[in-house]
C-alpha cells in the first residue's frame, strides 16, 4: 500500500467517523423538534420542565465534572433567577401582587419596583447569580477552600436562602413562594401555543449554552479548568492562579441555573422555596452523577432521565417512588460509575 493509498485510507475513517459522531446531535434535534407533535400539551410542558432542569445540570457538569467544585447549593441561584422573573410576572398584573394582600402589605416595596422592567428583571435573573458566585468564589476559594468543605459551604447558602424565604412573607410569598401567573409579553400563559413557544425557547437555549460550554471546555481555558480539577497546587506552581479559574467557572454556572431559573417560572408557573432547597440542588447533582458528571452531553440527559423517571414512579407507584427513584440511581451507579455517558462511550468503542 503507497503513502496516497495510506492518506486515503485515513481520510475516509476520519469522515466516517465524523459522521458517526454526528448521528447522536441530529437524532436529538429531530426529537426536540418532533417533540410537540408527538406529546399533549401536559407531556410537553413537563419536557420543557426538565430541560430547564437540564440547564441547571449542564452548569453543573461544567464547574463539578470539569472544574472539580462539587456544588450542593446550584438551587440558590436558581431560585434567584426564578423569583426575579416571578416578580416581573406579578407586577404585570397591576396592583399589588395578590399574596401582598393577604399579609396585610399595603403598598409595593420599594425593592420590587424595578421589576417591572423585563430587561432588569431577566439581567437580574443571569447577572446576580453570576455575582453572588463571583463573591463568594473570590472569598473561598482564595483561602484554597476545596472538596467537601467547599460542597457543605454551598449547601449551607441554599438552606440559609430557604429560611430567608420564608420568613419574608409579604415579600416573598414565604413558604408558598409565589404563583398565579397570566401573561408573559402580552402572550396568555394558559394557551397550549404559549406553553409550546416558551419550550421551544427553553430547548434553543440549552442547545446554545451546550454549544458554548463544549466550546470552553475544548479551549485552552477548558485544558486549564481540568488541569486545576487534576492538580491544582501543580497549576499553582506553573504560575496560574487556580482560585480565578474556578472563580470564573463558577460564576457561569451560576449563570446558567439562574437563566434556567428564569425560564422555569413561565414554564411551570410557581417558584417556592421548596424548589431551590438543599433536597433540590442534591437532585440535581444525583442527576449529573447518573448521566455522567465528565461530560456536558451526561449531565443533560441524566437531568432529562432523572426527571422523567421521578415522574413516571410518582405517577405509577405513588407510596413507594423515591425507593425506585434511590435504586435508578445506586444501579446506575454501581454497573456504570461514569455514568450513562460511560456506558455509551464503550458501546461506541466495542
Amino acid at each position: 500500500m503507497n503513502k496516497t493509498d495510506v492518506m486515503n485510507k485515513a481520510d475516509v475513517m476520519k469522515k466516517a467517523d465524523v459522521m458517526k459522531k454526528a448521528i447522536y446531535p441530529i437524532l436529538v434535534g429531530l426529537l426536540v423538534v418532533a417533540a410537540p407533535f408527538l406529546m399533549d400539551a401536559f407531556r410537553l410542558n413537563l419536557l420543557a420542565k426538565y430541560l430547564c432542569f437540564a440547564i441547571v445540570a449542564l452548569g453543573i457538569g461544567l464547574a463539578w465534572g470539569q472544574g472539580g467544585m462539587l456544588t450542593l447549593g446550584q438551587g440558590v441561584f436558581f431560585g434567584l433567577g426564578g423569583y426575579s422573573m416571578a416578580m416581573y410576572l406579578k407586577l404585570q398584573e397591576g396592583g399589588l401582587p395578590d399574596f401582598m394582600v393577604w399579609s396585610g402589605v399595603e403598598k409595593l416595596p420599594a425593592l420590587w419596583t424595578p421589576f417591572a422592567n423585563p430587561v432588569f428583571a431577566l439581567a437580574t435573573a443571569i447577572l446576580g447569580p453570576m455575582l453572588l458566585a463571583t463573591l463568594l468564589g473570590l472569598l473561598v476559594f482564595r483561602q484554597r477552600v476545596r472538596g467537601a468543605y467547599f460542597a457543605i459551604l454551598t449547601q449551607a447558602l441554599a438552606a440559609a436562602l430557604v429560611i430567608l424565604l420564608v420568613g419574608q412573607q409579604g415579600l416573598t410569598g414565604g413558604t408558598n413562594g409565589m404563583t398565579n401567573f397570566y401573561d408573559l409579553f402580552a402572550w396568555d400563559l394558559a394557551e397550549d401555543s404559549t406553553q409550546r413557544g416558551l419550550y421551544f425557547v427553553v430547548a434553543v437555549v440549552l442547545a446554545l449554552l451546550y454549544l458554548g460550554a463544549r466550546q470552553l471546555v475544548r479551549s485552552r481555558y477548558g485544558r486549564l479548568l481540568v488541569a486545576v480539577r487534576d492538580g491544582e497546587d501543580r497549576v499553582r506552581f506553573l504560575g496560574y492562579d487556580p482560585a480565578t479559574v474556578k472563580t470564573v467557572t463558577f460564576a457561569i454556572s451560576a449563570g446558567m441555573a439562574g437563566l434556567a431559573g428564569a425560564l422555569f417560572v413561565p414554564v411551570v408557573g410557581i417558584i417556592s422555596p421548596a424548589l431551590l432547597g438543599v433536597v433540590p440542588s442534591l437532585e440535581l447533582v444525583v442527576a449529573v452523577a447518573v448521566g455522567g458528571r465528565y461530560a456536558l452531553a451526561g449531565a443533560v440527559l441524566g437531568a432529562v432521565v432523572m426527571g422523567y423517571a421521578k415522574t413516571a414512579f410518582s405517577e405509577q407507584f405513588a407510596d413507594g417512588w423515591l425507593y425506585l427513584q434511590g435504586a435508578l440511581f445506586i444501579l446506575v451507579m454501581t454497573l456504570a460509575p461514569k455514568g450513562i455517558m460511560g456506558v455509551i462511550k464503550r458501546a461506541r468503542t466495542a
